[in-house]
């Protein structure tokens, strides 16, 4: 599988932009992407030219969807504090408490598409910084919603009571929780995976995941019984990857997830100030050095626009999860943006043929972490942070020596520690993520001694 990725031009060598490519594909992240929104006669508000927006524009609404479900498209990333429906346009506006809710909401629905009544919606980043109206109707509508949505997330009400009761349709006493059992495992699914392809159908509020039976199962709770209804019958006996990783689907007799902990084991979406568990089950440390989107077979900078480049995965998953997590991410001061090619494979040069060295082949690359079916790397998927995790040490190694080698090629170093148990290992915090991300691809593979060689991935943990 093949993408594509648009990157600032960069004033280096064609090699070294060959070596960011393949390094920089080969690790992780999300992103920012920035898009304008539509003007409106009935709104106002301070204007920002470019870049992200804790204001959101919602394109393709139909007609008779309601307030409460455009609400509940934002809740699971954070605070929905206004709304503006412009029924007319078929368009919304979202207003959410932060720049970062939105931010992760825009980098998550970039990649799952939202429905809401069995319709794809699309949202972008609008150029207004605050959501203001003079149409008291319209404020007065969008309260009540964002108080009923409220109430709902607090466990107060039923959103279908709301929100969809009027369609007719709905199960009596039909549960909004799902049974999820995964059969034919030969990857690993993560809950972050079940999220994005239940998203889909409806606003995902609650995910617990566990084993039984040596099954992979899961329970999932949605925000309305119908969301639920849907995705049983869309994606009971389909593939999560193809061939394998089968989902039977089930209604819950629960009507109700209790989740304590946000963890890789369970999630509460509306509450994010869950702790992780200190008790709960972590990451095998020694795994942690994993955090790849996928193995780098071939890339190729085009002749005409070298600001552009294109990427050949080992598979169509890995090229998909590195669109996922790469798009929009800044790097050197530019922003990537990644989407999937029409085309297959990355051609080689023929014989002969001048490449002016654009074109370079890494099927063969000793960095491939991705070779072995089933890998558990797989399960190592963590969006980008400015704390790095850092493998491979040597025991001789000091921490003002690592410390030295970071501040030394021009990053700041805000904090590090190694890992108490196992000094191979250790978290070094620079000063950004962008910072962060450039570190690895700089320090990535470089040369300790004592034969061995830096590993550099970033960190779910903080110091």
């Amino acid at each position: 599988m093949y993408i594509n990725a648009s990157f600032g031009i960069w004033k280096t060598g064609k090699i070294k932009k060959l070596k960011y490519v393949s390094f920089f594909l080969s690790f992780f992240l999300s992103s920012f992407l920035a898009a304008n929104g539509t003007d409106s006669k009935t709104y106002k508000g301070e204007r920002s030219p470019c870049g992200p927006s804790r204001v959101l524009h919602v394109r393709k609404v139909p007609i008779e969807v309601s307030e409460a479900e455009v609400i509940s498209l934002g809740v699971p990333f954070g605070k929905v504090t206004n709304l503006l429906m412009l029924k007319g346009k078929n368009q919304a506006f979202i207003e959410m408490a932060s720049e970062e809710a939105a931010i992760t909401m825009v980098n998550y629905y970039t990649t799952a598409t939202p429905h809401v009544r069995n319709q794809p919606v699309y949202i972008q980043y609008s150029n207004h910084r605050e959501l203001k109206t003079d149409n008291l109707l319209n404020q007065g509508r969008a309260q009540a919603a964002l108080q009923a949505v409220n109430a709902v997330h607090s466990g107060n009400m039923s959103l279908s009571g709301t929100a969809t009761a009027s369609d007719g349709g709905m199960m009596p006493g039909q549960s909004p929780v799902l049974r999820l059992i995964v059969e034919n495992l030969y990857y690993p699914v993560s809950l972050e995976v079940l999220h994005q392809i239940f998203s889909k159908f409806g606003t995902v509020l609650k995910i617990i995941t566990f084993t039984k039976n040596n099954q992979f199962q899961a329970l999932l709770q949605y925000a309305d019984p119908m969301n639920a209804h849907h995705a049983k019958v869309a994606l009971d006996g389909q593939n999560i990857y193809n061939g394998c990783c089968t989902l039977r689907v089930e209604f819950s007799k629960l009507t109700s997830l209790n989740v304590k902990y946000n963890n890789d084991k369970s999630r509460d979406f509306t509450r994010l100030d869950l702790p992780s568990g200190d008790g709960q089950p972590t990451l095998d440390p020694t795994m942690q050095t994993a955090f790849v989107y996928g193995d780098v077979h071939r890339v190729k900078i085009l002749f005409n626009k070298k600001e552009n480049a294109l990427i050949q995965m080992a598979d169509a998953t890995q090229a998909q999860l590195a669109m996922s997590h790469l798009n929009g991410q800044r790097l050197y001061g530019k922003v990537i943006r990644v989407t999937i090619s029409k085309h297959q494979t990355v051609q080689l040069p023929r014989e002969g043929q001048e490449d002016q060295g654009l074109t370079k082949d890494f099927s063969g690359s000793p960095l491939h972490r991705f070779k072995k079916p089933g890998s558990k790397n797989f399960q190592n998927i963590f969006p980008p942070s400015a704390t790095l995790h850092l493998s491979n040490i040597p025991p001789s190694t000091t921490d003002d020596f690592l410390k030295d080698l970071f501040a030394g090629s021009g990053y700041t170093v805000k904090a590090f520690k190694f890992f108490q148990k196992d000094r191979k290992m250790a978290l070094i915090q620079l000063g950004s993520v962008e910072e962060a991300i450039q570190a690895l691809i700089d320090l990535h593979n470089h040369d300790l001694g004592e034969n061995h060689h830096l590993r550099v991935s970033f960190s779910k943990s903080t110091i």
